[in-house]
């Protein structure tokens, strides 16, 4: 399987996850960026903050990326994530600015060998697969925040909060990759099965907007 991810694929992956571990690392140590109010903070807890992005953001967004790829591959086309150093310099910007994550890294491209176009079907459930893993890694994750809990009898402690950030991150990839604009994921679901669309965007934002309520 790991054959199939080239040099310049481990390459643009590996930018991307430590520009976007990178922004997310910054909206918890500073959730208003340094154009608001900014409280000190103890490197030992950044370090901490940015340890704990690296490991989330590592699993939800290679793993998102790595969805559209296979699934791409099992219908028999070549594909490959390509980063879009624009978007994430955006990203940091955004984030140490104002403390908004605007995660698009940039996108899996679909090369064909022959005449072969994308059916609207392949292409929905191609898009479809990425959103869906990061909503089935939410389950994990809510396990650290359960097992965290019933060990150290407090939801301050690591395992817990490695849990609640990792249902965030994966929320929000998921969220935001299923907006129907654009190039975004959601598009191309909601032009192959309205049904599909619906059920993901609905379970993407309601988990994302309980995770924020409950934690």
């Amino acid at each position: 399987m790991f054959e199939r991810i080239s040099r310049r694929e481990e390459f643009d992956l590996f930018i991307a996850w430590m520009a976007i571990s990178l922004s997310f690392a910054i909206i918890k140590i500073a959730p208003n960026g340094i154009l608001g109010p900014i409280k000190s903070v103890d490197p030992i807890v950044a370090l901490i903050y940015l340890g704990i992005s690296l490991l989330t953001v590592g699993i939800g967004f290679i793993l998102h990326e790595m969805a559209h790829k296979f699934t791409a591959i099992r219908y028999g086309y070549w594909a490959e994530f390509r980063k879009d150093n624009s978007m994430l310099l955006i990203a940091v910007a955004l984030a140490s600015l104002v403390g908004f994550v605007f995660a698009a890294p940039g996108a899996t491209v679909i090369y064909s060998n022959d005449s072969r176009g994308l059916s609207r079907e392949q292409n929905g459930k191609i898009s479809a697969a990425g959103p869906v893993v990061n909503l089935l890694l939410c389950i994990p994750f809510a396990g650290l925040v359960l097992i965290g809990g019933t060990i150290m009898n407090t939801s301050n402690n690591i395992l817990s909060q490695i849990g609640i950030f990792g249902i965030q991150i994966n929320a929000m990839i998921a969220a935001f990759n299923m907006l129907p604009i654009s190039i975004l994921d959601g598009r191309k679901v909601i032009s192959w099965n309205m049904p599909v669309f619906a059920l993901l965007i609905i379970a993407s934002f309601g988990l994302l907007v309980g995770s924020f309520y409950i934690f």
